[in-house]
């Protein structure tokens, strides 16, 4: 068993002690965070679809998931209700289920043809999971149930989200508290966008004053009223302020590479963990696949 020896600690007081750079696996390619109970988090593996689980506290970890040939994993989220890793499986077409405790495969989900598509990110609501899709202007919705995981939907979208203007169109997805809207990440637009998964109608969230960065746009998470966009070729998350309506909101708090002692190496998606924001670096800059013997890490800062 590989484990990662623990990492220097910041110490402040009344607080518990917690790594700024977590270290994963050399060559393990990360593209996709999730956090699970306590300090436990998940990144999946571009290169070979492998599920790392990893301590945030301590730095120790070791590889939950050897997946079989063929797989890739790129975004990912934890179904604490039935202890699940959902992941988007990329240019495969399909969605992969594990067990979040033993990394036993629970589901293999075809939704779309294999090279015809590229499934990026994952959110999880009370009964179903939708995933994204950067190549066609649809989303997938895989029901989650007492029985299971159950057969895909495919959500045809209308308005700006169903928008091809580049390589990477649909990006990062979360969802409202009660799963009734979705809010998707554009690369391509440079935008953020609200989905009725109902119907599949969207619009987009106007952003005043500060813009986002444009074509930088990648994973998602709402955290209350504030939507934290990684921005990831500008190595920065951006905290967004949104309106009660979600029609609009404001920058209102950003982390960036000098806030941080130069941490951020082109980071791709974020999680929550407490106080603080689990951010993964894919290193993407150096290429796919990166050369041999690249280090990659997950780099926890505070909330703004």
């Amino acid at each position: 068993m590989l484990l990662i020896a623990p990492v220097a600690v910041l110490t402040t007081a009344g607080a518990r002690p917690s790594p700024d750079s977590v270290p994963l696996p050399d060559d393990f390619a990360p593209e996709g965070i999730a956090v699970g109970t306590g300090d436990t988090f998940y990144v999946g593996s571009l290169a070979d679809g492998d599920i790392y689980r990893g301590d945030l506290r301590t730095g120790a970890g070791d590889v939950l998931v050897d997946a079989p040939p063929g797989r890739q994993a790129v975004g990912l989220k934890v179904d604490q209700r039935r202890h699940a890793i959902v992941v988007a499986g990329g240019v495969t077409g399909h969605v992969f289920v594990y067990d979040s405790r033993d990394g036993e495969p629970l589901a293999d989900v075809a939704v779309a043809p294999a090279g015809d598509t590229f499934l990026n990110d994952v959110t999880v609501t009370r009964d179903a999971a939708y995933v994204t899709d950067s190549l066609n202007p649809v989303l997938y919705r895989i029901p989650l149930g007492p029985g299971g995981v159950g057969a895909p939907e495919t959500i045809a979208l209308t308005g700006p989200a169903a928008t091809i203007a580049g390589d990477f169109n649909l990006n990062g997805i979360t969802a409202t508290a009660n799963g009734r809207t979705l809010i998707v990440a554009h690369s391509a637009l440079g935008a953020v966008l609200t989905v009725d998964p109902a119907t599949g109608a969207s619009a987009e969230i106007e952003i005043v004053g500060e813009p986002l960065t444009p074509g930088t746009q990648d994973g998602i998470l709402l955290d209350g009223r504030t939507l934290w966009v990684v921005e990831n070729f500008a190595n920065r998350v951006v905290g967004v302020t949104l309106s009660p309506d979600l029609s609009s909101g404001r920058i209102t708090d950003v982390i960036t590479d000098d806030d941080i002692g130069d941490l951020f190496r082109i980071p791709t998606t974020v999680a929550e963990h407490g106080n603080r924001l689990a951010v993964v670096n894919a290193r993407f800059d150096l290429g796919m696949p990166p050369p041999p013997g690249t280090d990659f890490d997950v780099v926890v800062v505070d909330k703004p």
